[in-house]
This record gives structure tokens, sequence and C-alpha cells, in this order.
């Protein structure tokens, strides 16, 4: 059966009000994973929004839950060094006793690394200090001394202790849908994210998954295979308009759409929308074509009644609650 899990855009107004609001109901509620991005100012909205750090908001989640698994959806390699990442990461994953996900990624908003100073080379270069990039935190993460004269990164006699608590370090999450992010997903990940697409387009796109694992010698049943979805959710059509208005504000992009075509508009963009009957539907239409796990964004970040809603009238319909 399909797990769910919430996943929040830190960089949309994330305080620690709501953060530790949400880690309690994704505990209290049964869902699998609880992630949130690593960006450095809002992506959706022009105004100032606040955004969480992630080291300090992700180290708040095994103190607040015994069960949780979480990470972050992903870490950018352009800003974040791969010695950071693998410190982080096994510090994480000992405090939870192997619970944390590391999720990395090649980087993608420039705007993002203008504003902040943050050179952002060409595609073809963030690939490639990607690769490497993880060669370094896995090597880094066997506790052992570590040698690494890499085009981009250097690293002589380094060390890295304490050692995560899972051998072989933190389950290593990484997205995408293009050949080069395929071949790096083949070659390392331990779970293969995408995002908006129809069950059609997917069930083409993991064929060419299948083909990258074959060349790089990988059983692909050996990745767990999840995809990030945005929800508006009600029990009626009146809760729906309501959840749509509020949607409104949170992305000020869909205050042009009159909000009783805001439902369908979103259907459009692939988000998981409806009644709880609608919605069970469209996530089994997920499993059959292999998706394992799906990741709630949750945009609207204060309305824990929508988790409460999915985890009593959709969860146990398709997914095992882990309490």
């Amino acid at each position: 059966m399909v797990q769910l899990g919430i996943m929040i855009e830190a960089q949309e107004g994330l305080t620690w009000e709501r953060w530790e609001a949400i880690i309690d109901a994704a505990d209290r509620l049964g869902f699998t994973w609880l992630r949130r991005s690593d960006h450095l100012f809002s992506t959706i909205a022009s105004g100032e929004r606040d955004s969480l750090e992630l080291w300090p908001s992700l180290t708040v989640v095994p103190v607040r839950s015994e069960r949780l698994r979480f990470g972050q959806m992903v870490s950018p390699i352009t800003w974040r060094h791969p010695v950071e990442l693998a410190r982080n990461a096994a510090a994480l994953d000992r405090l939870s006793g192997g619970r944390f996900d590391l999720g990395v990624g090649a980087g993608w908003n420039e705007v993002e690394h203008r504003a902040f100073g943050i050179p952002f080379p060409p595609i073809r270069e963030r690939f490639d200090r990607l690769d490497e990039a993880i060669q370094v935190i896995q090597r880094l993460h066997t506790g052992e001394r570590v040698s690494f004269d890499g085009r981009y990164y250097r690293l002589e006699d380094a060390i890295c202790r304490p050692t995560p608590a899972r051998p072989g370090g933190p389950r290593l999450v990484i997205g995408g849908k293009g050949r080069r992010s395929l071949r790096i997903i083949a070659t390392y990940a331990d779970e293969w994210n995408v995002t908006s697409m129809t069950p059609q387009d997917y069930e083409a796109l993991r064929a060419e998954f299948e083909r990258a694992c074959a060349d790089a010698q990988r059983d692909p049943n050996s990745v767990e295979r999840t995809i990030m979805l945005a929800h508006l959710v009600g029990r009626d059509e009146a809760e729906l308009r309501e959840r749509a208005r509020r949607m409104q504000q949170v992305i000020p992009s869909l205050q042009e759409v009159p909000v009783e075509e805001l439902p369908d508009r979103l259907r459009q963009r692939n988000w998981l929308v409806g009644t709880p009957d609608e919605v069970i539907e469209r996530i089994k239409s997920w499993e059959a074509v292999g998706i394992q796990g799906i990741l709630l964004q949750t945009l609207d970040q204060e309305d824990i009644p929508a988790l409460e809603l999915i985890a009593s009238e959709i969860m146990p319909r398709v997914s095992t609650v882990d309490h």
C-alpha cells in the first residue's frame, strides 16, 4: 500500500510555532514521513515570509517524535558543502536512531543564488558536483579516514565521527526526471522522488529509470519510489471552496482564478483535489504505476484540520497507519 507523508515548503512562512504544530500532528496522525524544503526565501510570493533555517528545524523532529522518518527535499549542493551535509546527516541519524533521510540535489533556483551571491554554475557542472558530493558524503559516513581528489572537492585524511546510526549512512533521497538525474539516482539513491506529473507520464519515465538501473547494474526494486503532490481536500464542495480561498492567500497567483474554478485548475496541475473518495481514487492510480509513497505538499501550514481529514478518511483506505 502507498505510504503517506507531509512535505512543508519551509520558505513560505514557516515559524517555530507552525513547525512544532506540524511535527506533533504528523506524529499523532500516523504519517510516515515529515520533510521540508531547503530554500533561503519564498519561491511563490514576492513579499517577505519567514523561512526557518534547515538544521535547527530538523533537529527538533526527533526530539518531538520517536517514530517519524524525516529529512529535507532537497539540499542543493551549490550552497551545502558535502562535508556540512555529511556531518549534520550523521548527527541527525544518530540522534534519531536511524530515521533521518538525506535529500540532495544539483540546485535549480538561479534567482535565489544571485540574491545571496552564491555561484550558480551551468547545469552540467552542477550535476558533476552532485556526483562528486555524494561520493564524498558516502565515504565520510564509513567513519574511516578519507582522501578524495576530485575536480570540485578535495579531502586529505578527513574523518567524520560519530558515524550515522545506519551502516553506510542515512537513506539517500534524490529527485529528478532527466537523463543525467536518472543515472545518478540509479547509481546512488535509496529513494527516487518526482514531482507533479500524470500517472501515464510516470509510467513512461519509470521505464527510462529501469534502463538506467540496468546500466548501473542495480535492481530497480531496491530504490523506493515516491512522488510529491500538492493537495486540496474537503469533505464536500463547500469545504473544498473554503480551502481554495485559503490557498489563494498562500499562493498569490491563484487570486486571478475565480474560487469556484480553482479546484479544476489545480486538478489540471496534477494536485490531489476533491473529496476523500476522489483523492483515494487518484492515489490508487499512482499505486497502480508503482508509486510506493506520496509526500503531501502542504502549502497551508496552519490547516491542521486538512491533515486530520486525510488521516481519518483517506489514510486508512490507502495506507498502513504508522503509530
